[in-house]
């Protein structure tokens, strides 16, 4: 049974819809106004909604906006019921997010017929969403599993590494150690950006010396970036300059950045990480390498989950450490951004609130 919410501020319309679907196992709301019909969502739960445009106060472009812009109901099928009839008014009921309209008077079987139409692409987009949701949960379940075993390889790894090896087996298990490192850190960036897509993680905040958070990660990378002979550089901010940050996170977010920077410069290139606190009490925060870039077309999606940009041979791409920098950046309030470095390279930056990251 479809849950089909009515708004007009004619009651009579609602009795002439409702006659007109009669024959249809469907259950039928009624709200008078656009704001009446915004606070009912949630109470009615509507599968489609017929909305007419002109109504007093709010009319139907500006609910049908404001509904489109809540994540919760953006994918709810809008059909605007209109009197109009001039392709720039239908524009404009399109341009707001409507999926489709019907014109007054209303005809039996073209309200049917949308009506049928819409729900059938809701039922098709719910079983998308559950789907998406079932291989989510498996991911998560399989990236669960994965830590125990790796693990395992991590202490092993540890506990041959400080033997008595040859030099050229030593550094063979260095190696080794550093790919299981990385692998442990993409395995935990996954269960963290889970959580936090699902709301269930909380930022514990503290105050993060920046200097001392930007020269852990350089020490930390210093090793994986002499292996491609790129120098690390800092610039640090002044000593006492402290953010209000989750720490954890932070250093994850510095670790991803630095980590994509290696992996996209050349040997022997300069990889800078420096940070400041302005006159405004924001931090500042950039990564700047020599790489090929980022195309403008680009700047934008490489943010998003699995999205890699532009492909380089034998360079792993998963499309994971910038959507997760931009999760945690943007959970403490902050942004996060990429501009070119000239003469050439990419500059990611992020900027965060006075005392807020």
């Amino acid at each position: 049974m479809a849950s089909i919410l009515i708004v007009d501020d004619e009651p009579n319309n609602f009795d002439v819809i409702e006659t007109l679907l009669s024959d249809r196992d469907d259950d039928l709301h009624y709200a008078s106004n656009g704001k009446s019909a915004i606070a009912s969502l949630d109470l009615f739960a509507p599968d489609l909604i017929l909305l007419d445009v002109m109504m007093p106060e709010l009319n139907g472009v500006e609910v049908c906006q404001q509904i489109k812009a809540m994540p919760k109901w953006t994918a709810t099928p809008i059909v605007m019921v209109t009197a109009l009839s001039s392709k720039e008014d239908l524009a404009r009921c399109l341009e707001a997010g409507a999926d489709d309209f019907i014109s007054k008077p209303i005809n039996r079987l073209e309200l049917r017929a949308r009506v049928q139409s819409m729900l059938r692409i809701k039922s098709q987009y719910d079983e998308l969403q559950t789907l998406l949701k079932s291989r989510e949960d498996m991911v998560n379940m399989m990236v669960h599993d994965l830590r125990n075993p790796l693990m395992g390889i991590l202490f092993g790894l540890y506990v041959v590494e400080r033997g008595d090896l040859p030099l050229k087996l030593k550094d063979k298990v260095s190696r080794s150690l550093i790919a299981a490192q990385r692998l442990q850190a993409l395995i935990d960036d996954l269960i963290l950006m889970g959580k936090m897509e699902q709301s269930q993680i909380q930022l514990h905040r503290t105050k993060v010396d920046l200097g001392g958070a930007l020269g852990s990660a350089i020490e930390r990378f210093t090793p994986i970036a002499a292996q491609k002979n790129i120098e690390l550089i800092g610039r640090l901010p002044e000593p006492g300059s402290v953010v209000n940050a989750d720490d954890t996170l932070f250093q994850r977010v510095l670790d991803n950045l630095l980590s994509n920077a290696i992996k996209f410069s050349p040997s022997s290139s300069e990889i800078v990480l420096a940070a400041e606190l302005t006159a405004a009490g924001e931090a500042q925060i950039q990564v700047a390498d020599a790489g090929p870039g980022v195309a403008e077309e680009l700047k934008e999606s490489i943010f998003k989950k699995y999205e890699t940009g532009t492909r380089m041979a034998e360079v792993s791409q998963i499309g994971l450490g910038l959507a997760f920098c931009k999760m945690v950046v943007e959970a403490h309030g902050g942004q996060i951004g990429v501009r070119p470095n000239q003469p050439r390279g990419t500059i990611f930056e992020i900027r965060l609130p006075a005392m807020s990251l």
